[in-house]
């Protein structure tokens, strides 16, 4: 059985409570450059992120990480202020740990970075300060990234897969790979597997 059909028990329930996290009612701000099949090329405007640290295995990293985050937007900050769910959640590697993030470091598994975006109407002027150290604010600057979109299971092979027909489309389209490669997700877990949008983006010059 695949490893995501063990999602936590208050994971799931809270998701089927959140229509926000079924259908997005907002996304990154991008501008598409060039298509290629399966394969884009997109230009990303600022975004502003709460982010947090986790250790663990790539399929477990996701529901580690939601807990602090949807509690941030739902209420645990400074000004008690709801923020609204965007999608996608994205995850990536993270080749240090954060100091703000209180986690031990493991001898097996990896660090990952797991991510929600802001609404567009904040800036970090006006976004509300997270409660928990754990959860950081940051703003992502103007990029370019190589896109992947595909459909499926949220597994690690399903990543891994699509992550090296990603890479082989970089590095025949002369890009020059700028950071970790972002796994997004755009659906909540009790979306049928054929019906979810999954993306890869690699950060390019």
């Amino acid at each position: 059985m695949n490893r995501e059909h063990a999602i936590p028990g208050w994971l799931a329930a809270l998701l089927m409570c959140l229509p926000a996290a079924a259908q997005a009612i907002e996304e990154p701000d991008y501008e598409l450059l060039r298509r290629d099949g399966d394969f884009e090329l997109r230009a990303y405007s600022a975004t502003l992120v709460a982010e947090t640290v986790v250790s663990g295995e790539f399929e477990e990293a996701g529901s580690r990480a939601f807990r602090a985050l949807f509690k941030y937007i739902d209420g645990n900050n400074q000004a008690r202020e709801e923020i609204a769910m965007t999608a996608p959640v994205s995850q990536a590697r993270s080749e240090k740990i954060a100091m703000t993030a209180p986690v031990s470091q493991r001898a097996e598994g990896e660090q990952w970075v797991v991510s929600f975006m802001m609404p567009a109407e904040y800036t970090m002027d006006t976004l509300p300060e997270p409660l928990d150290t754990r959860v950081v604010l940051r703003e992502l600057p103007p990029y370019r990234a190589a896109v992947i979109r595909y459909s499926g299971f949220w597994s690690e092979k399903n990543y891994r897969e699509h992550l090296e027909a990603l890479e082989e489309w970089v590095a025949e389209s002369g890009l020059e790979p700028q950071g970790e490669a972002v796994w997004a997700r755009y659906n909540a877990p009790f979306t049928p597997w054929f019906l979810r949008r999954n993306e890869i983006l690699i950060p390019v010059e």
